[in-house]
C-alpha cells in the first residue's frame, strides 16, 4: 500500500498501471505456509547463494576505503558458501539433483532488498546496518523452518543454520559497533576533506568574499535596506548555482576520489549561497544604518568561521588564515563601499 500511495502521488496516470503490476505479482507470491519442505529447502539454497552474492559485494566495496570491515565482511561470504552447500548435500540426498529455482521475492513476509550495485559508493553504517538485518531475517526463517519440518535430518541441519544465523546477526552487530582503526580513521577524514569541507569551504569563501562589494555598494548607492537586500539576495543565490554547476563539472571523482560530483556541487553551492545571505539577511532592517552595522558584524563573524575551518581542517597556521582571508574580505569590502560612494 505504501509503495502504491508514492505511485498516486508521483503520477496518476502510470501510477495505476503500476499498481495493477504490483498487485499481479502479489497474485503469483505463495505464502510460506504452502511450501513444501523440499521447496524450504530450495528456498534456502537460493537465499545463501543470495546473501553469499551480497556480502562479497559489501566486500568489494568497502576494501579501498575500509578493509577490515571487508575482510570481515569476506568471513561472511565464507559462511554463507558452507550453509549452501550442506543445504545442497542434504537436498541432493532427500531430493535428486534438480533444484527449483525459488527465490525470496516469490514468497510473502520477506523484506525487498535494494540491489548493491544501485547504491554506490557504499556508506560503511549503511552496509552494516542491512548486514544486521539480512542476518535477523535469516534466523527467523530458519527458524520457522525448522518448526515446520517433518525429517528429522532436515530438522537439525535448519535449527543448526538458524543458530550460526544467530551468531552471524551478532557478528554483524558487532561490525556495526566496531571502532574504525586509526589507519582508517585517518582515511575517512581524507574523504570527509576530499568531499565534503574542500568544496563546502570554496563555496563559504566566495559566498562570504565575493558578494561583499555587490552589497555594500548597493547599500552606499540607494541607501534603501529594501533595493540592498535585493541585490545581496541575486548576488547569493546567482553565486550558489553558478559555484554549484561550476564544482560538479570540474571533476567526476573518478580519479581524485573527491566524491559524486552531483553531491560536491551541491554542498558548493549551498554554501556559497549561505555565506551571502549571511550578510544579505540584516537589510531586511528597515534602517539601512542600522542594517549596515550588523551585516559588517556578520562578515567578521563568517571571515572568522572560514579561518577557523581553513586551520581545523586544511592545516593552514591560524595567523596565514586569519591574515589571507580578513584581507581579502577587508579590500572587497572596501571596494564595494568607494563603487557605491562614487
Amino acid at each position: 500500500m505504501l509503495e502504491a500511495r508514492r505511485l498516486l502521488d508521483y503520477d496518476p496516470i502510470p501510477a495505476t498501471s503500476q499498481i495493477r503490476k504490483w498487485n499481479n505479482h502479489l497474485s503469483f507470491m505463495r505464502s510460506f505456509d504452502s511450501l513444501s519442505e523440499k521447496e524450504i529447502l530450495a528456498l534456502a539454497i537460493s537465499q545463501e547463494e543470495e546473501d553469499a552474492r551480497i556480502y562479497d559485494d559489501f566486500a568489494d566495496g568497502l576494501k579501498e576505503n575500509h578493509p577490515e570491515q571487508a575482510l570481515q565482511f569476506s568471513e561472511l561470504r565464507r559462511d554463507e558458501d558452507s550453509h549452501r552447500h550442506r543445504l545442497l548435500d542434504l537436498y541432493r540426498g532427500r531430493f535428486g539433483e534438480h533444484v527449483p529455482l525459488l527465490r525470496r521475492q516469490d514468497v510473502r513476509g520477506f523484506v525487498r532488498r535494494r540491489p548493491v550495485w544501485l547504491v554506490r559508493p557504499l556508506g560503511l553504517k549503511a552496509v552494516q546496518k542491512q548486514a544486521e538485518l539480512m542476518e535477523l531475517e535469516t534466523k527467523r526463517f530458519y527458524e520457522a523452518s525448522a518448526r515446520r519440518a517433518t525429517d528429522a535430518g532436515v530438522r537439525q541441519l535448519l535449527g543448526d543454520l538458524a543458530e550460526e544465523e544467530r551468531h552471524h546477526a551478532q557478528i554483524a552487530e558487532r561490525i556495526a559497533l566496531t571502532k574504525l582503526s586509526e589507519e582508517e580513521s585517518d582515511r575517512q577524514k581524507r574523504l570527509f576533506v576530499l568531499q565534503i569541507i574542500q568544496p563546502g569551504l570554496a563555496g563559504l569563501m566566495d559566498g562570504s568574499v565575493s558578494t561583499l562589494a555587490p552589497l555594500f555598494a548597493a547599500a552606499f548607492a540607494t541607501h534603501s535596506s529594501l533595493d540592498t537586500f535585493r541585490v545581496g539576495l541575486a548576488a547569493s543565490v546567482g553565486a550558489g548555482i553558478s559555484m554549484g554547476f561550476a564544482e560538479a563539472l570540474s571533476d567526476d571523482g573518478s580519479l581524485t576520489g573527491r566524491g559524486h560530483p552531483w553531491a560536491r556541487g551541491l554542498v558548493c553551492g549551498l554554501m556559497t549561497a549561505l555565506g551571502g545571505l549571511g550578510h544579505t539577511m540584516p537589510y531586511l532592517v528597515p534602517d539601512v544604518h542600522t542594517a549596515t552595522g550588523i551585516a559588517g558584524a556578520v562578515v567578521l563573524v563568517e571571515l572568522g568561521i572560514i579561518s577557523w575551518v581553513r586551520h581545523r581542517y586544511m592545516d593552514t597556521p591560524w595567523s596565514s588564515a586569519t591574515l589571507q582571508v580578513m584581507l581579502g574580505g577587508l579590500l572587497v569590502f572596501l571596494v564595494g563601499i568607494l563603487i557605491g560612494s562614487s
